[in-house]
This record gives structure tokens, C-alpha cells and sequence, in this order.
């Protein structure tokens, strides 16, 4: 189709009928016409008329909101059309609305409080501390809002990291709240578990490719390497998660060097295609080296966790019994939980810190201008292959995360699509932005999940329609919209973690008395 114009009238109609009939040759095909097998297993095609049209109508209307909106906003925005600010009365408005919104929330996070007190004083004391640490994480949200209302965003920024991190730790909380206590493991471990490995193997491919600059297309292989070293060595040696643990991390490191020394010369497609054939180069030799990895049916019965040694079971030495709890598998659910945002929170202070140091310097150096970094004295091989090692232990430690969730591990779990999904979430998020990474990954991740969770579209579609199926062809339309509106990703700023600090400026009469 033509580039967008600024279209108007009966052009734009035109415009987005054109869209329409395009559409809906397209669809024909893959949505009004399904191929089923009914019971005596023939197969018969069914027609889906009502979701057709609704395709259609979705991306004839989209077409006609970006010519009359979004292209003229960006028009705009590229020719650096100033936008008038808002009038001081709005602002003040919007400042007293905040503080008004602000103490309701406190004061009523104080109110459900105090209730709870009242009325459970008798309860577990687990529950008691969940509802005061529930309690006190909304009466954060009102002081921000307060804060924001009396300074504006930049005052409120100090309090924004305490904030997401009162957050993670009440989520579990939360999540009880909005489900009123069903189902709430599966928000937990879906939307919580899932969505944090997810924002570690993000991180760790951000060292690679978004720090350093080195495109690779088989991060997955240290995903890998993490889980099958938990799988593996723990079920073979009778070791325990914990034991383990740093041993997933230090040989994907390893691994990570290993592919790092034969590619040191390499850099864009080349460097790509290298690090793809390395991934399925290893996919294949798990899936052929049976006696070892068990082939395609893979790994089970891995060890899990354990909190102190306490297993997370109904037995008389678990968890539950050992504190006089009644045993639910919520209890293991949450505390591995709790162990990844613990280890999230440490990996990302972890890169912030390796990014303020002298081999995080070189590694931005690096995706500048490798040219420029040799004639300065940078190490370039020492900078690419930390950055390989450092970025592969950390997949590696999210590796073994992912065996202690699911408590099986196979081949199919460690596909190229899994590298491409790590690889958007690093280009959506921001190549180079820690915080861009994190918000990629809980849109990316969290999406997809919540896709699952549209039952009641069954109800206008039919029970075959299942929404989760429509994941890709949703993602590849979002990351679409986001390259046009966002080419660099969520959080775009590109800014050395280094600066150089202005130098006093010397007077010429110092210089003429022979003091500059």
C-alpha cells in the first residue's frame, strides 16, 4: 500500500476501503474459513462470518485513525512543531486532583487496616503481616500521588524505585485482591514468576546486544545450558537446588566465553548467524544425546527450592508442617516468587553498577565504534568476551529459575522463537535501557497471558475460538505501531552512563602572573 498521506473526505474513505478489501482477502483464508475434524474424523470447514467481519472492520478503522490522526501527529512531530503548554489554571487543577486522590487512598488504606486488625486479630500471623505490608504499599501510592500534586513528576521521582519495589513485594497481595483468593497461583506464577525470568534473560541479552552491540540470535543456548546444569547435575549427584545454583550460572558463563573467543572478528549479520547456527547446534544435541539429556521427552523430577532445607510438600518435614500451616502449593509458588524479585532487584543493581565501571564504559564504546575503541587502548577482546560471559550467566541463573517453575525441562523449551522473543523485548524495551527492558518484558509476557484469561470473547466467537492464538499475529501488529511511534524502543534516550564533569574556565590574569 502507498505511504500514509494526510488524507480528508471521501479520500480517506477511499483510503481505508482499500485497507478493507485487502484485509479481507486476507482473511478469507485464515479466519472466515477454518478446517475442523468432527467425530468420525473427517475433516469439514467451519465458518467464522462474525469474527471476519470484525477483522476487517478492526483494520479498516485503524487505517482511518492513522491517516487522520496518528500520521498528521507524527508529521507534526517531525517537523518540530512546538506544542503550546498548559495554562497554569489546568495545571493547578490537575496538581489539587492528585493531592485530593492521594489522601482518599491513604486514608483509606488506613481504614482497611485497621478493620483487618479488628476483625482477624485471631488469624495467622502471616496473614496479618501480607495485610499490613498490603496496607502500607497503597499508603505509599497516596503519599506519591500527594508528592506529584505538590511538586509536579520530578518531585516524585526519588520515590518511584521504593515504590516498584513496595510493589513487587505486594503484588502477591494484590493479586488476591482483584481475584478474591481463586486462581490466585496461577496470577501469581504467570503473571509474576514468568514475566521476572523473563526480565532477567532480558537484562542479560542487553549486556550483549544492547551495551556492547554484538547481535545475537542464540542467547536461548545459555537459557539452556543454566537449566539443564539444575536438571542434570542435581538429579544425578542427589545435590539440591541451592547447591546447584551457582554452578548453572558459572558454567553458562563458561559457555558464553566459548562462543565469544570464535567470533571475535564477527560483528552484525555474520556475528548473527554464527551465534543462530550455535543455538541450534546445541538444540540438536540435546534432543540426539539421550543417555545424558534424556532426548526429546527431556528432564523431570528436578529438584526444586527448599527454604532452609524445608521442601515445599505435605510431608511431616515440609514447610507447612514444620510452621503448623495447612499445605496448599500456593506456599512454594510464592516463596520462589519472592526469590526472584530478591535476585531481579540484585541483577539490575548489578548491571547499573558494571555500566558506571570502566568495562561498562568500554562496553558502550564498543557499540559505538569498535575502530575508535582499539586506537584509544580498549581491550576489545577482553570487553566482548566479558560481555558474552556476563550476559550468559545471567541467563544462565534465569535458566534455573525456569527448571525450579515448571520442575521439567526439555528441548522444546529452548527454540530459536524463544531467542527472537528475548531478542523483541531488548529492541522494544530499548536497546541499552535497563528500565525500557523491564516494561518490554511485562507488556511482551504479561499480553500474552492475559490473552488466556479472555474467556468471554468464547461467548460472541464460540467455544473454538481461543484468543491465545492470535498472540503472534497481535504482537506482530504492536511491534509494528511501536517502531513507527517508538524506532528506538519504549525508552529511547541513548546517553553515556559517563560524564565528564565541567572544568573551571581560568581568567587571563592568572595566566599572565604565571598561575594558569
Amino acid at each position: 500500500m502507498a505511504e500514509a498521506k494526510a488524507l480528508r473526505g471521501l479520500d480517506a474513505v477511499k483510503d481505508a476501503a482499500l485497507a478493507a478489501f485487502l484485509a479481507a482477502a486476507l482473511f478469507l483464508p485464515l479466519i472466515a474459513l477454518q478446517t475442523v475434524t468432527n467425530m468420525r474424523n473427517e475433516v469439514i470447514v467451519v465458518t467464522r462470518w462474525p469474527l471476519f467481519v470484525i477483522m476487517v472492520a478492526i483494520v479498516a478503522g485503524g487505517r482511518l485513525l492513522y491517516t487522520q490522526l496518528v500520521y498528521p501527529w507524527l508529521t507534526a512531530r517531525s517537523r518540530r512543531v512546538e506544542v503550546k503548554p498548559l495554562s497554569p489554571g489546568l495545571i493547578q487543577l490537575g496538581r489539587l486532583i492528585a493531592i485530593v486522590a492521594g489522601a482518599c487512598i491513604f486514608a483509606y488504606a488506613i481504614f482497611k487496616l485497621g478493620m483487618f486488625l479488628r476483625g482477624y486479630a485471631d488469624e495467622n500471623r502471616f496473614q496479618i503481616a501480607g495485610q499490613i505490608v498490603f496496607a502500607v504499599f497503597w499508603m505509599g501510592v497516596g503519599l506519591l500521588l500527594a508528592q506529584i500534586g505538590r511538586g509536579g513528576f520530578a518531585a516524585a521521582k526519588p520515590y518511584m524505585l521504593p515504590l516498584l519495589v513496595g510493589f513487587l513485594i505486594a503484588y502477591p497481595l494484590i493479586a488476591t485482591w482483584i481475584t478474591g483468593g481463586e486462581g490466585t497461583a496461577k496470577w501469581i506464577d504467570n503473571f509474576g514468576v514468568q514475566i521476572l525470568i523473563y526480565v532477567m534473560l532480558g537484562w542479560g541479552l542487553n549486556i550483549v546486544v544492547g551495551l556492547a552491540g554484538l547481535l545475537d540470535l542464540g542467547f536461548v543456548v545459555f537459557y539452556a545450558i543454566g537449566a539443564y546444569t539444575i536438571a542434570l547435575v542435581g538429579k544425578n549427584f542427589g545435590l539440591t537446588f541451592w547447591e546447584v545454583f551457582l554452578l548453572s550460572g558459572l558454567f553458562a558463563a563458561v559457555w558464553g566465553m566459548m562462543l565469544g573467543f570464535p567470533v571475535l572478528r564477527l560483528r552484525g549479520d555474520y556475528l548473527a548467524v554464527v551465534t543462530l547456527a550455535f543455538g541450534e547446534i546445541i538444540r540438536l544435541v540435546l534432543i540426539n544425546w539421550k543417555p545424558v539429556t534424556g532426548g526429546g521427552a527431556g528432564v523431570s523430577g528436578i529438584p526444586r527450592p527448599t527454604f532452609f532445607g524445608l521442601p515445599f510438600n505435605a510431608s511431616d518435614a515440609g514447610f507447612a508442617k514444620y510452621y503448623g500451616l495447612e499445605f496448599t502449593p500456593q506456599h512454594r509458588v510464592l516463596f520462589l516468587y519472592y526469590i526472584l524479585v530478591m535476585a531481579v532487584l540484585l541483577t539490575g543493581i548489578a548491571v547499573a553498577r558494571l555500566r558506571k565501571l570502566p568495562i561498562g564504559r568500554a562496553w558502550e564504546a564498543l557499540r559505538e565504534d569498535e575502530i575508535a575503541c582499539r586506537s584509544l587502548g580498549i581491550n576489545t577482546t577482553n570487553s566482548k568476551l566479558t560481555a558474552f560471559a556476563i550476559g550468559a550467566m545471567i541467563g544462565g541463573f534465569a535458566g534455573a529459575f525456569f527448571t525450579a517453575r515448571q520442575g521439567f525441562i526439555s528441548p522444546e523449551s529452548v527454540t530459536f522463537n524463544e531467542s527472537a522473543l528475548i531478542l523483541a523485548i531488548v529492541v522494544l524495551g530499548g536497546m541499552g535501557s535497563q528500565i525500557g527492558v523491564a516494561i518490554a518484558a511485562v507488556a511482551i509476557i504479561g499480553g500474552t497471558e492475559l490473552l488466556r484469561e479472555l474467556t468471554f470473547l468464547k461467548a460472541m466467537f464460540g467455544n473454538e475460538f481461543d484468543p491465545a492464538q492470535y498472540r503472534m499475529l497481535l504482537f506482530g501488529a504492536a511491534m509494528v505501531l511501536i517502531m513507527i511511534w517508538k524506532p528506538r524502543g519504549f525508552v529511547s534516550v541513548r546517553e553515556p552512563t559517563a560524564f565528564l564533569k565541567e572544568r573551571r574556565s581560568i581568567s587571563g590574569s592568572l595566566v599572565r602572573e604565571g598561575h594558569g
